[in-house]
């Protein structure tokens, strides 16, 4: 027999505020990157939960805190990912070390391919700074690693050179990551990851 939708909702709310909140922001993210951020309100949400808008408002007092509850949480997401993927390794880094990072990367973005999806170079105005701040820290982080291996490479003028080669570096990462979630043309983290980190490290490497 089928079950009563009326009951199913009114069961729905004897889960509680904080074991639905984040339902209810898995929820908004699937919208959001189905649908845009503007689509994201307080009844699209309980409509797809199949819940009443009661129980989404017992989780967030209104749309904007549940907006900006979600942007926080992917933007962390993003944020811990990128510094997790860019730490220190050795001065002297070959081609291995830079196919691992790009593939340790592409191994993020494709665990939870909407959250990149939302956040990653997204022109929606709600998402713009926190990409951002995810991408001047990227950048900052990445800096750091990079101006000991050019000194270590003895790459001339490196100091001067280190901004420029920098972006290509983030840049080329942002590609890759756009290239796998297009998932067009059949790539995988593995393989798109030892393509990217290769084609960087000649490029950095011969700056």
């Amino acid at each position: 027999m089928g079950s009563d939708p009326a009951a199913q909702r009114q069961r729905a709310q004897h889960l509680g505020p904080q074991r639905r909140r984040p339902q209810v922001l898995d929820t908004a993210l699937a919208i959001a990157v189905e649908h845009g951020i503007a689509a994201v309100t307080m009844a699209a949400i309980a409509e797809r939960m199949n819940v009443t808008r009661p129980v989404v408002y017992a989780c967030f007092a209104d749309r904007v805190e549940l907006i900006g509850a979600l942007i926080q949480r992917e933007e962390n997401y993003l944020i811990s990912g990128m510094l997790e993927v860019a730490t220190p390794r050795d001065v002297d880094a070959d081609e291995t070390v830079f196919v691992a990072g790009f593939r340790a990367l592409l191994a993020k973005a494709a665990s939870r391919p909407d959250a990149w999806r939302l956040m990653y170079g997204n022109p929606d105005p709600a998402v713009a700074d926190s990409f951002g701040r995810g991408r001047a820290l990227t950048v900052e982080r990445c800096t750091g690693l990079l101006r000991p291996t050019l000194r270590a490479w003895g790459i001339e003028d490196a100091e001067r050179k280190l901004p420029v080669l920098v972006e290509q570096w983030v840049s080329a990462g942002e590609a890759a990551v756009r290239t796998l979630l297009a998932d067009q043309d059949g790539w995988t983290p593995e393989d798109l990851g030892a393509f990217v980190g290769a084609a960087v490290y000649r490029a950095l490497r011969n700056a």
